[in-house]
């Protein structure tokens, strides 16, 4: 296989020093050597240091020139002063026109960052999609489509009688034939879709990549590791790849092995040879403000509900998320009950404070997903139970509590999880995540723990 000629992977970090004996500059710009099959190597590493002013740039400053005046009045509106690291850091790459890969912790402001630089970039008074955000699930869909076009809404443009920009929801679960009729007759800015509902219309010719200047995937390692998906993926990529001027952003708090990703890219030229890999907190991978906890005094799945409503009683979380595993094929042909629906009865019956409990799990049909959402964010407290869909992407700001009442699979799916809370912008307000196991299961905690560098406090009742 051959070396890329000329080319090196430039990988942006933010570190703090963890080794007493190393010294690290933070930030730090590391410029990988050219990669091969057999190795990844970083030795000849060429490090840069961002100037002393850079951490007092507003985002205004960040995005003078590039952005237009009244979605930075929005984007302010919204508690975005001053840009979170990520944005420092991809904003000007972005604006450049330059591939990226933003690689951040949950709640770190990477969607900001990417509309910021959609938005710098399409011309509302053109009939043509410039812009396509692809989104693994319809929730997250609908929450960045909420986002954008919150943005991109200026009110002068209806003094002055111009076109405003127009973002669709193409997505899963969606009326096809009115957005069908929608792309025919006034194609729309941006759109945000789910992979299954994209793929339809660009098989039969209603949407078209070739006016497209922008492609994101966000949650582009779920979407990667998805067997229904990874496949009209990778068709959506290849075909996006022959277009001249196109800028590919790939974004998520996680990219297992993100060198060998960088380079399949690269080498499936889905991204062009000096994409910019984005990584902030490297080795902090989760927020500080954080308190991870466990309970390990239970032998059974059945002692577990009395020992999660202790857990509600002790803490008295303003509002919680439980997450709990999806229900086997195997119970699922017995005709047992889903296990979120076991729980979500017990807590109705046993915990008063709490007595209007939501559900979301993958088995609800899609307006049933969205009421369950549209109902947590009217206010005040929930409590909410779930599956591994609410782990991505869904942003719910006003969750304390976190708790594993089933362990997660992985460290990815611990990391997302855990990202549903302590997601209020620039809030150091502690946040708790706890995870009730038995004793065998300590071991896969304390993986998860070297995995993602944190640790847990046992706690006993």
């Amino acid at each position: 296989m051959a070396h890329f000629s000329a080319t090196q992977l430039h990988t942006l970090s933010w570190t703090s020093s963890i080794n007493p004996n190393v010294a690290y500059r933070t930030p730090k710009l590391l410029l990988y050597p050219k990669p091969s099959r057999a190795s990844f190597s970083s030795s000849n590493v060429e490090t840069t240091t961002l100037t002393k002013d850079s951490s007092t740039t507003t985002l205004r400053e960040l995005c003078y020139g590039h952005v237009q005046e009244h979605v930075i009045l929005r984007a302010e509106e919204i508690g975005y002063v001053m840009p979170t690291k990520v944005q420092l850091q991809a904003l000007p790459f972005l604006f450049s026109g330059r591939d990226c890969v933003l690689h951040a912790q949950t709640g770190s402001g990477k969607t900001l960052a990417y509309l910021l630089q959609v938005l710098s970039v399409v011309d509302s008074q053109r009939s043509a999609v410039q812009a396509l955000i692809v989104v693994p699930t319809r929730e997250l869909g609908m929450q960045v489509t909420k986002v954008a076009r919150m943005l991109a809404a200026n009110p002068s443009e209806h003094e002055s009688g111009l076109k405003s920009c127009t973002v669709m929801a193409l997505l899963d679960g969606g009326m096809l034939k009115r957005h069908k009729s929608w792309l025919k007759a006034e194609p729309p800015t941006i759109v945000v879709a789910t992979i299954g509902s994209l793929c339809q219309m660009l098989e039969k010719h209603i949407l078209k990549l070739d006016t497209c200047q922008v492609l994101v995937v966000d949650e582009v390692d779920f979407m990667f590791n998805s067997s229904k998906e990874v496949s009209s993926l990778k068709r959506l990529l290849t075909s996006y790849s022959s277009s001249k001027n196109r800028q590919t952003i790939f974004a998520s708090a996680s990219i297992p092995q993100h060198r060998r990703f960088l380079y399949d890219c690269m080498q499936q030229k889905w991204t062009r040879a000096d994409v910019v890999h984005v990584h902030v907190n490297s080795v902090e991978p989760m927020p500080s403000c954080l308190h991870h906890r466990f309970v390990c005094q239970v032998c059974n799945r059945m002692e577990k509900n009395p020992m999660l409503l202790s857990l509600l009683q002790t803490d008295s979380p303003e509002s919680a998320i439980i997450f709990v595993s999806e229900q086997s094929e195997k119970s699922k042909k017995a005709g047992s009950a889903p296990p979120t629906t076991l729980l979500v009865d017990f807590l109705k019956s046993s915990c008063g404070r709490f007595s209007d409990i939501s559900l979301l799990e993958e088995d609800m049909n899609f307006n049933q997903r969205a009421a369950s959402l549209s109902e947590l964010r009217g206010g005040g407290g929930y409590l909410l139970v779930a599956t591994d869909i609410a782990a991505r992407g869904v942003d719910l700001p006003e969750t304390t509590h976190i708790y594993n009442f089933d362990i997660p699979k992985d460290a990815v799916n611990y990391l997302h999880r855990a990202g549903r809370t302590g997601r209020k912008p620039f809030s150091d307000k502690k946040c708790f995540v706890t995870s009730i196991i038995t004793v065998e299961e300590r071991f896969v905690l304390k993986r998860f723990e070297n995995e993602l560098m944190f640790c847990c406090e046992q706690l006993f009742f």
